[in-house]
């Protein structure tokens, strides 16, 4: 039976018999919140998060609302094993692990000229929102080929799981490029296409044919690009965001989410956006999109651009991004500052006096017990985000950051971390995860119909999750809200990003009188009918 649909043991007795399955369940006809109990014992007996994500993804693969009820009514459990950090580890075994169709494979090879039949293939009725990797840049794992499907079914379950985006609307696509990873290559179970890595022209008429078949077949879609590399992902962006309703959630959805945890820590130090200093360690997607936002916010608080540009420093694989360097692509030049390099990242502390410091270059363990002391010296509450997933990428634990800063420091990470005990007080820090943001983006953009994605629309949902942050988190030392009110976040931000859309003149249909009431309305609850 279609997994939308499907009620499994809730069918009741009549639609067994007009359905021609009688006799093929149990007798008892169950409740949807009793075959919850079941799922949710079943997944928390398996003995690891994989075993447990691989449990949730049989249930979902056959009865989409029962999966989709467990997940909303479970947050803070199970969306680490939907998504990060669980998923890397899906994403790593791909071809190990893989049971079942979902999604669209599209490969370069088998493909090209004839992507619009292929997409006619979906079996669904439409599309809202196209989530595609090219594998390029999974996580913190690097280039994963097709083996990086796992993203994009994640974040669609994230779609409705947080935000009510109806199932039906969700396509997971993998553009199969090739991949120059050599031991995922020659995997013997791998499922790609056992080529290099396409580039240039051929790479850039695949990408077109791609963009242009989804527009033809889905009209108006939202294209959301997820884990493309560095070299591709801004030039992708670059080219498309005016021709079509698309974002790259690495660059702006991280962005938003950057910029809401900066405004929460500044409501806990007191000080303004405008006058903070930002250390970004990293100099990809995640640290330019999050510097790009944070330049244009305080441009908004009355800097000049390039006294905003001053507050922020990068630091790549190479040292510091400064303007004496010939070797920063055009993404970087632009963030470079005329200044000296230094040896290392606690000389850069020490020189530049960061009251934040930003990781997301997916190296474990980047920020050291000398780096965190620095920085507890210089503030009497340092910022502390290590965002790189998975876990394993984590620039710094939890635990280290509250003993390396004598329990001042105010910390988020990417992916979560188990309260620690310091000193005689609990820390329970928050997780600066993007699903507090895309999903609420995508919300708003179908319920305004809106035909381009703007930064100011990032810039809404960024003061939108700021605001959803309570007096008793930020006292508690979160920048983030807890798992379990990321409904009411997603709400609010495709509030704000919907009124960006219609205030506009961007969006396809007529404002509604209450736009708050109209995006509850058209967020999906996992129910049977």
């Amino acid at each position: 039976m279609d997994p939308l649909t499907n009620k499994g043991t809730a069918c009741t007795l009549e639609e067994r018999r007009a359905r021609g399955i009688d006799g093929l369940l149990p007798p008892r006809v169950e409740s949807l919140a009793e075959q919850a109990d079941r799922v949710l014992a079943n997944v928390r007996a398996r003995s690891g998060p994989l075993e447990r994500y691989m449990c949730l993804c049989g249930v979902r693969d056959e009865n989409e609302t029962l999966f989709f009820r467990v997940l909303v009514d479970n947050p803070a459990e199970l969306l680490p094993v939907v998504y990060t950090p669980t998923v890397g580890d899906a994403c790593s075994r791909w071809s190990d692990i893989y049971e079942r169709p979902r999604g669209l494979y599209l490969s370069a090879w088998q493909h090209r000229g004839r992507v619009r039949e292929v997409l006619r293939n979906w079996p669904r009725t439409g599309a809202g929102i196209i989530v595609v990797t090219d594998g390029g840049r999974i996580l913190g794992l690097g280039d994963l080929g097709v083996n990086g499907m796992g993203i994009p079914i994640g974040k669609l379950a994230l779609y409705t799981a947080c935000a009510g985006v109806p199932p039906a609307l969700g396509l997971p696509i993998t553009l199969d490029v090739g991949t120059d990873n050599a031991a995922v290559r020659e995997h013997p179970l791998y499922l790609g296409e056992r080529q290099p890595r396409l580039s240039g022209t051929r790479y850039d008429a695949f990408l077109e044919e791609f963009v242009e078949a989804t527009q033809d077949v889905f009209p108006g879609v939202i294209v959301q690009f997820e884990d493309f590399n560095n070299a591709s992902a801004f030039r992708l962006l670059g080219r498309y965001r005016d021709r079509l309703c698309c974002f790259n959630d690495d660059v702006q959805g991280t962005g938003a989410m950057g910029l809401a945890g900066l405004y929460s820590s500044g409501r806990i130090t007191g000080t303004a956006l405008r006058e903070q200093r930002l250390l970004f360690v990293g100099a990809g997607e995640a640290c330019l999109g999050m510097g790009g936002l944070v330049i244009s916010a305080m441009q908004r608080e009355g800097l000049s651009e390039s006294e905003a540009l001053a507050r922020c420093l990068f630091v790549d694989s190479r040292g510091l991004v400064v303007a004496s360097r010939t070797d920063l692509p055009d993404h970087k030049r632009r963030f470079a500052q005329d200044r000296a390099p230094v040896p290392d990242l606690a000389a850069a502390v020490e020189a530049f006096q960061p009251t934040t410091i930003i990781g997301a270059c997916g190296q474990g363990g980047r920020f050291t017990e000398d780096v965190l002391a620095a920085m507890a010296r210089l503030n009497e509450r340092p910022v502390v985000f290590a965002l790189s997933n998975p876990t394993s990428k984590a620039e710094c634990t939890a635990e280290q950051a509250y003993a390396w800063t004598g329990g001042r420091a105010i910390f988020a990470s990417g992916s979560p971390f188990p309260s620690v005990a310091h000193a005689g007080h609990v820390h329970v820090s928050g997780q600066g995860n993007n699903a507090f943001v895309f999903p609420g983006v995508g919300l708003g953009l179908l319920v305004a119909g809106t035909r381009r994605v703007t930064d100011e629309m990032f810039l809404a949902a960024a003061h939108a999750l700021a605001g959803c942050v309570t007096v008793g988190e930020l006292g508690g030392g979160r920048v983030f809200p807890a798992p379990a009110r990321l409904r009411e976040v997603s709400r609010a931000v495709a509030t704000a990003v919907a009124d960006v859309a219609f205030g506009a003149g961007m969006a396809a249909r007529r404002r509604p009188p209450d736009l708050a009431a109209a995006v509850g309305a058209a967020m999906w609850e996992p129910m049977y009918s």
